[in-house]
């Protein structure tokens, strides 16, 4: 049954006249008054819903039963990615939320090709948004990562350092940074036993800077290694949010 990420209030038994990006996706795929769908908001769960009506450029629908369905990773996974060049950071965003991942914070690391400010900025983040919901109604979620605004290391070490944690706040679990020093551990021995948050710092190609490094390790993250192969810079995060979240 087709799948719409709805990011509105959902009442069973009401009408709805979906979102643009929803109702496009419905005209797209030729659907018709009666035609069962899915809808989700990101809240928890999903509802059972029927098309009533096709306009020109509008989709209404009947919203029907709630089902408190979820499919999240048992661990919760934080990911730090640094921002890949051309279409690879799209890539990884989208199977990043295949894979569970609880948030994506694209990251301005020193070696990163793309540069993002201003206008270009907004458009991307938006972008990266739009890939995310995409593929949560295609994998089954119904609680759409959230894709935190592009930022350096140093801005998101600084603004952790100096946020006061609300009281619903995860725990700030184990810190782990994907690195090529000889030191570095294994990931099962540095996973912490597969209990708690994690929050995954990737780097860019090239890797993270000395000084980037020094800086998340003198935050609490620890080194760790996939093996004596390099991966790419958007392979190595999702194959460590397999590891932790299947």
């Amino acid at each position: 049954m087709p799948r719409f990420y709805c990011p509105v209030p959902l009442a069973t038994g009401t009408p709805l006249d979906l979102p643009p990006d929803a109702a496009r996706h419905v005209q797209v795929l030729r659907l018709q008054p009666g035609h069962a769908i899915t809808l989700f908001n990101g809240t928890g769960g999903e509802w059972d819903a029927c098309v009533t009506r096709m306009g020109r450029s509008d989709v209404q629908v009947a919203v029907g039963a709630h089902h408190a369905v979820e499919r999240e990773a048992v661990r919760t996974v934080h990911l730090l990615a640094a921002i890949s060049a051309n279409e690879r950071m799209d890539w990884l965003v989208e199977k990043a939320a295949e894979l569970g991942a609880a948030s994506i914070t694209p990251l301005l690391a020193e070696r990163s090709v793309l540069k993002l400010k201003g206008e270009r900025a907004g458009k991307k983040l938006a972008h990266w948004r739009a890939v995310a919901s995409a593929a949560c109604e295609q994998c089954g979620r119904n609680r759409v990562p959230q894709i935190h605004d592009a930022q350096s290391l140093a801005e998101w070490l600084a603004s952790e350092a100096g946020r006061a944690a609300p009281p619903d706040a995860p725990v700030r679990g184990t810190r782990l940074l994907l690195s090529l020093r000889p030191d570095a551990q294994r990931l099962a021995e540095a996973a912490n036993g597969g209990a708690g948050p994690v929050t995954l710092l990737s780097g860019p190609e090239g890797g993270l800077t000395s000084t980037e490094e020094a800086s998340a390790l003198a935050a609490g993250f620890l080194p760790v290694t996939l093996g004596p192969r390099v991966l790419r810079a958007e392979t190595a995060p999702l194959a460590v949010l397999a590891a932790l979240t299947l």
